[in-house]
């Protein structure tokens, strides 16, 4: 069923089936941590989020968010008709740094689309490849599939796409 029923919406809350198509870019003063092999590999509260009809919110952190040597390139690209053409990372943490590792876990765009120039050398990961990420504190969940990299938060409303039956959406 497409549009599927909404899952209500709470004070406090937003609707991912308000979010915009073609997708918007916000920045968020949101304390945002991501944390591997039981280290803590990046913080900021200066992260970009993308919001998109049905989509839970996509996290990009800046690069100085990770801490030393946990990016690193990865083989591969893909190509996103809002962003451009994406540029995949793996992502290093555990103590000493690199004992943990997930590969192809995170991506950027070096040279993004012109509405999606903020992104540029920003960082976005599956949140399921990684021990957790925190936004406000809060343990995110993982966007259900495993294709898309959305943060589903207590602030955002669903239903969301990616879980099987969703792909039509």
């Amino acid at each position: 069923m497409y549009p599927p029923p909404r899952d209500p919406v709470r004070p406090g809350q937003r609707s991912v089936w308000d979010f915009p198509r073609p997708p918007a870019l916000e920045r968020t003063g949101e304390s945002v941590e991501v944390w591997l092999g039981d280290v803590r590999i990046a913080r900021t509260a200066d992260a970009l989020v993308v919001l998109e009809t049905s989509h839970p919110p996509t996290y990009y952190l800046p690069p100085d968010a990770f801490v030393d040597g946990a990016l690193r390139p990865a083989p591969g690209s893909s190509h996103c008709e809002w962003k451009g053409r994406a540029a995949y990372l793996d992502l290093l943490g555990g103590e000493p740094l690199g004992t943990a590792v997930a590969e192809r876990a995170a991506w950027t765009y070096p040279d993004p689309t012109e509405r999606f120039a903020a992104l540029a050398d920003h960082v976005a990961l599956y949140p399921a490849a990684v021990d957790r990420c925190l936004v406000e504190g809060v343990e995110v969940v993982p966007q259900p599939g495993g294709f898309y990299g959305g943060w589903i938060v207590p602030w955002v409303a669903g239903p969301f796409k990616g879980a099987p039956g969703t792909h039509g959406w």
